[in-house]
């Protein structure tokens, strides 16, 4: 008889029958293949959707400063101004700031989905039930994730508190948009691997 079997060390629920959890208990080896699969591809997928909403976050503001007539690349001159500073505290000089930018926002933007991707497959209370939830969690996500690098800015480049108050603000749109990307492309990349088990099985 078909039911719902959600297995002991696998991050994605997968309904077969009772034959393929048989065939799981007497296979201990495969279980844990199965597990370190699942924590692999919820890296990649997360790692996707950091680079998905960094994208749709960067095209959001690019285009909302080409529309008010402002460079459309500030943010990106912002955080290399922030990440220059930094080094050269570090004894460390850089140069390019828009291209320092551009480098450390596409850094961090795939590594913060890929913790996102493993939490969501490693923690059972972390996946929801919704793509909706989804995104809300992803934007949560990304919203707390973000403080202590967004306090940076501020300090280092000395912003008055009219500026620094506009700084938040636009960020926490902007991340917004990133988080509830990141939340449906993870949503979706793991859906797509729990139906093409079920069709293997």
């Amino acid at each position: 008889m078909a039911q719902t079997v959600l297995l002991r060390d696998n991050m994605i629920p997968y309904e077969g029958d009772t034959t393929m959890e048989k065939r799981l208990e007497g296979n201990p080896n495969g279980t844990a293949l199965d597990f370190s699969t699942s924590l692999l591809k919820g890296l990649g997928w997360g790692a996707i959707g950091g680079i998905a909403g960094t994208l749709a976050m960067d095209l959001t503001l690019m285009a909302i400063l080409a529309a008010f007539g402002s460079p459309v690349l500030t943010c990106f001159s912002i955080v290399g101004d922030t990440a220059a500073i930094f080094f050269s505290m570090q004894n460390m000089g850089m140069t390019g700031t828009i291209l320092l930018g551009v480098a450390i926002h596409y850094m961090v933007g795939p590594l913060i989905g890929a913790i996102f991707g493993l939490l969501v497959t490693h923690f059972k209370g972390l996946r929801v039930s919704t793509r909706i939830k989804s995104m809300l969690l992803g934007i949560v996500y990304v919203e707390i994730l973000s403080q202590p690098l967004l306090a940076t800015t501020p300090i280092l480049l000395k912003m008055s508190a009219a500026v620094t108050l506009q700084w938040y603000s636009g960020s926490f749109f902007m991340h917004m948009i990133a988080g509830a990307v990141l939340g449906e492309v993870v949503d979706r990349g793991l859906n797509l691997v729990g139906r093409g088990r079920r069709r293997e099985a």
